[in-house]
């Protein structure tokens, strides 16, 4: 319990002791926030997919949070190397009031190790489905990138940019229109970083997409996003970025 603005959230960081995610590799992870919890889940530093000849690596992850919960699952970047072929499926199901906020940070490789690794990797599938107490579907978003068979740079996709974020925002409509009201579309183009908000389908919440050249713009503006957040649900101040996480 080291945030002093929320005193009462658990904070828990997700560690693996292997060099990253190979091919055949099968992950389940469920995180379950009780009934009026507070809790922040991270991992220890960047998911990467190793380089693949062969089959695929799966994360599967059910998320659940009770009635009047609040979650934060801000996980590092995932890292896709040259030929990694990856699926990341999230369930999540949703109490009564209650508050999530989660977050994918995608880079293109391995930039600096070789400029085949520049979105060298073959698939990476992306599906998020949300579901209310009752078990009906609020949302699903999938999205599915495949570089050889797509160019990543045309119109309408990353056209230019490296860093792609997606972060989902579940919580109740009126905190929702709080949010959406202080945070805007933006286009910076001394930073080269585009952003925009848009509302989920069944009042379920908020959208926020981020492009980025490099990944230090994206994560402050996702610091932006996560500040507005934190403030009209919780009533609480964001602490500061880790010095050594740029």
């Amino acid at each position: 319990h080291w945030d002093e603005a929320l005193p009462e959230m658990s904070c828990m960081y997700v560690c693996s002791t292997g060099g990253g995610m190979l091919q055949g590799d099968r992950y389940s992870l469920e995180i379950t926030v009780e009934e009026g919890a507070t809790a922040h889940v991270s991992t220890q530093s960047a998911n990467k997919i190793q380089a693949m000849d062969a089959n695929y690596a799966v994360q599967a992850q059910t998320v659940r949070v009770n009635d009047n919960a609040y979650l934060e699952y801000m996980p590092d970047l995932t890292i896709p190397c040259k030929g990694a072929r990856f699926l990341n499926d999230t369930r999540i199901e949703m109490g009564e009031n209650a508050t999530l906020l989660i977050s994918d940070i995608l880079v293109p490789g391995r930039v600096h190790h070789s400029p085949d690794d520049y979105f060298g990797f073959e698939v990476f599938s992306n599906c998020v489905r949300a579901y209310d107490k009752q078990g009906r579907e609020l949302f699903c978003e999938k999205y599915v990138i495949d570089p050889k068979q797509q160019d990543l740079k045309q119109l309408g996709m990353m056209q230019g940019f490296d860093v792609y974020a997606n972060v989902v925002l579940i919580t109740q409509k009126h905190f929702a229109d709080e949010v959406f009201a202080q945070i805007g579309a933006e286009y910076d183009i001394k930073n080269q970083l585009a952003s925009g908000l848009s509302r989920l389908p069944n009042d379920a919440g908020l959208v926020f997409k981020v492009l980025g050249a490099e990944v230090t713009p994206v994560r402050d503006r996702i610091y932006e996003f996560w500040t507005v957040v934190r403030k009209v649900v919780k009533g609480a101040e964001l602490p500061p970025p880790y010095l050594w996480r740029p």
